[in-house]
């Protein structure tokens, strides 16, 4: 069972191997950039990074200048970082300190840049997302120009991002968009033709090979969840994250009786209920109150009544062999999908998951909080961590600390 009442399990070997699996869909020549963002889209940002790395990606992403100075404290100091958010006088100076490329849309960044002493710059053009960036063409060019001859600017790349890559069904906008930059990016590399181009996320990049330029920023795809909201397995995808808790308690639960905050389960029948030590304080959102299905032994069962801060509840049937779960591990995201449990066939998914959620799988790992602890392994060989990195050792399972963990809980 797991060592802790909630924790997520990391397989860095199929970050790796995402990694590698996106490589091969790359035309000659196309750099693949991770982002790792986001704690690395909740499965440890350094971690992430470190496996990226191996598994053959040569940049990286964030959105802030807090995670690329975590990542540079943790040893990542050799890969290309881009800090692709917007960025405050303190925080520009901190990133650029850090030696990140960052982004710029207007001369006055380039101006920013270059009082807070230089540094590499990507001027961003808004195709369509209507976010960050300029939606003016003439004026991203004149962006451009403006990096190359401000003092200690050094222009790197040019940007986009698309806004309906992952919808299929888009009305030709992905299209549009990619004919926009497209379109300019002529332009623009003729007169500064050393620039990276750079626009595809994960469904882009999967999606359509034109978008591919120079370099993708592939996120969700990394980490083994499909970003069309699919199945991962499908698109030969391997999660990367499971999430367990454990049964601390069975109890009858009769006819009339209920569980939880409000009353919101009510038994129908004489039955027994698993309380799980896992709840919305750890990331598991109330919204899947009723609405869910935990692994245990191999089998589904369902959540019932509200999760609560701290605990949620599952039915597990009349049989009183159902006291012979107290103990057992519990998994909430994972199953054989994500290299480890035990769980027979039986996979819970993190786009199942966003689905009950009416969300999308990303929201679903972001939301794990600090409170769940991180481990690593590296396909069921658990891993120590050291000074932000990972280094191998392997386990019985997850060794005898964690079983005597395990037992006093």
């Amino acid at each position: 069972m797991t060592a802790r009442r909630a924790q997520a399990s990391v397989n860095v070997a199929a970050i790796e191997r995402n990694c590698a699996r996106l490589r091969s869909e790359l035309r000659e020549g196309v750099a693949l950039c991770v982002v790792v963002k986001a704690n690395g889209y909740g499965h440890g940002a350094v971690q992430s990074a470190h496996a990226a790395l191996a598994g053959g990606a040569s940049w990286l992403a964030v959105a802030g200048s807090e995670e690329v100075r975590e990542l540079r404290d943790a040893g990542v100091r050799d890969a290309r970082v881009l800090v692709m958010g917007a960025l405050s006088s303190v925080e520009l100076k901190e990133a650029l300190a850090a030696d990140a490329d960052v982004v710029v849309w207007h001369e006055r960044d380039v101006e920013a840049v270059a009082a807070a002493g230089g540094g590499r710059v990507h001027v961003k053009f808004d195709s369509g997302m209507g976010r960050l960036g300029t939606r003016d063409p003439a004026e991203a060019s004149r962006v451009v120009a403006a990096a190359r001859d401000a003092p200690g600017v050094e222009p790197a790349g040019v940007m986009t991002h698309f806004a309906t890559a992952d919808d299929l069904r888009d009305d030709g906008f992905f299209a549009r968009q990619l004919d926009a930059f497209a379109d300019w990016v002529r332009t623009v590399k003729a007169e500064h033709p050393g620039l990276i181009v750079h626009a595809a996320n994960s469904a882009a990049m999967l999606r359509e090979k034109e978008a591919q330029f120079d370099m993708v920023r592939c996120g969700i795809a990394v980490y083994g969840m499909d970003p069309f909201g699919e199945d991962p397995t499908a698109r030969a995808l391997e999660p990367a994250l499971e999430l367990s808790s454990y049964v601390a308690e069975v109890k009858r639960c009769g006819a009339g009786e209920s569980a939880g905050y409000g009353r919101r389960f009510l038994a129908t029948r004489d039955t027994y209920l698993g309380v799980l030590p896992i709840g919305y304080g750890d990331g598991w959102r109330r919204g899947l109150s009723n609405n869910a299905d935990v692994l245990i032994a191999g089998r589904r069962y369902p959540l019932v009544g509200t999760v609560s801060m701290d605990n949620l509840t599952v039915d597990l049937g009349p049989d009183p062999a159902a006291e012979e779960l107290r103990r057992a591990e519990a998994i909430l995201i994972g199953g054989t999908a994500a290299g480890g449990g035990g769980q027979g066939a039986e996979r819970i998914t993190a786009e199942e998951v966003a689905r009950r959620l009416d969300t999308i799988n990303y929201e679903v790992t972001c939301a794990l909080t600090p409170r769940v602890p991180r481990a690593y392994h590296r396909d069921s060989n658990w891993l120590e961590q050291s000074e932000g990195s990972v280094r191998g050792v392997a386990r019985d399972g997850r060794d005898a600390e964690a079983r005597a963990g395990s037992d006093a809980t």
